[in-house]
């Protein structure tokens, strides 16, 4: 399953841009922007997006792309632990 990255077009203030255009340079993933997510409080406070519908927050927006990609390496792990039962 290709991962699904969305972020919040409200969120950008945050510089959660420059990681939502880093992420979609990779053809494996796909990456869309919404104008809301409803993580309001948490969108205003911290860099943020939803990984394959999980949530995942940074204190700063540099450590924003490395956690999406601990989301998804982590997911992908589960999957392969699922398919293999």
């Amino acid at each position: 399953m290709r991962p699904i990255i969305e972020f919040c077009a409200n969120n950008m203030h945050h510089g959660t841009d420059e990681v939502m255009q880093k992420l979609e340079s990779n053809p494996d993933y796909d990456v869309v922007e919404y104008g809301c997510l409803g993580y309001c409080g948490e969108c205003f406070l911290s860099p943020y997006a939803l990984v394959n519908g999980e949530p995942v927050f940074a204190e700063e927006v540099d450590e924003l792309y490395d956690l999406i990609l601990n989301k998804i390496k982590e997911q992908e792990e589960m999957d392969k632990l699922l398919d293999d039962l």
